[in-house]
C-alpha cells in the first residue's frame, strides 16, 4: 500500500458572533476565545453583565465543531488537537486576522483579549503571532503553549491577569505550579494572579471587575 498524505489550501467560510452595539460610547472591545466545546453565540451569555453601552465583544468561532452529545443533539467546537497543529494553528490565526479585518474597530480603542480553557492557547499565541496591542491580556483556566517565549511579548505593555479555580478538576498543585510559573516567566511585572474557589467554569464576577 502506497499511502500518502497531501496538503491543500482552499477558501473556507465561518462565523463568529457580537454582543452589544460598537458606537462612540464603546469604550472596551473585547475579544474572547471560548473553551473546547463551546459555540460562540453561547459563550458570549458569560459577557452579559458588562456595562452594554460601554463593552463591545466580538467572539470569534472555532472552526472544528462536532456533536458533543451521545444523542447527536448538541454541537460544540474545538480550536486545535494533536493533529497537524502548526498547520491549524495557523488556520486560526487567519481566521482571528478576518474577524478584525471585518470589524474594522477604531485605533484608540481599548482592547481586551480573553482565552477561556483551550481559548488560551489560541488567544497567547494570536497576541504573540500578530503582536496585537492590548490593554489587557486575561488567561482564564488554561495552558499556555510550550513554544512561546518571554521574547514573544516583548513589546507587550498589557495588564496580564491569569485566573483559575482553586478546585478546578482540570489542575493539581505541580499542575498550578507549572502553569503560574511560565506566566511569571513570560509577563513578569505585568501578571496579576487571581486564584478563586471553583471549578473549571468562567467566573462571571471576576470579569465584570476586571474593567
Amino acid at each position: 500500500m502506497n499511502l500518502e498524505e497531501k496538503e491543500i489550501s482552499y477558501t473556507t467560510t465561518n462565523s463568529y458572533a457580537t454582543l452589544n452595539t460598537l458606537s462612540d460610547k464603546t469604550k472596551n472591545v473585547w475579544f474572547v476565545c471560548h473553551g473546547m466545546g463551546y459555540l460562540s453565540r453561547y459563550f458570549l451569555r458569560y459577557f452579559e453583565g458588562l456595562n452594554k453601552d460601554e463593552n463591545y465583544i466580538i467572539a470569534p468561532q472555532a472552526q472544528s465543531k462536532y456533536y458533543s452529545t451521545p444523542k447527536f443533539k448538541h454541537v460544540g467546537a474545538s480550536w486545535l488537537t494533536k493533529e497537524n497543529t502548526a498547520t491549524e494553528t495557523e488556520n486560526v490565526m487567519r481566521n482571528f486576522d478576518a474577524v478584525l479585518a471585518a470589524e474594522a474597530l477604531p485605533e484608540n480603542i481599548n482592547l481586551i483579549v480573553l482565552g477561556y480553557s483551550q481559548g488560551v492557547s489560541v488567544a497567547t499565541r494570536f497576541v504573540a503571532r500578530r503582536k496585537l496591542s492590548c490593554a489587557q491580556l486575561i488567561l482564564h483556566s488554561g495552558s499556555i503553549p510550550k513554544e512561546l517565549k518571554p521574547e514573544d511579548f516583548s513589546f507587550l505593555k498589557a495588564k496580564v491577569t491569569m485566573i483559575y479555580g482553586t478546585e478546578d478538576e482540570y489542575l493539581n498543585d505541580e499542575r498550578i505550579a507549572y502553569e503560574t510559573n511560565r506566566a511569571k516567566e513570560l509577563f513578569k511585572e505585568h501578571l496579576h494572579i487571581i486564584p478563586f474557589k471553583g471549578k473549571h467554569v468562567v467566573n462571571v464576577v471576576l470579569i465584570n471587575k476586571l474593567v
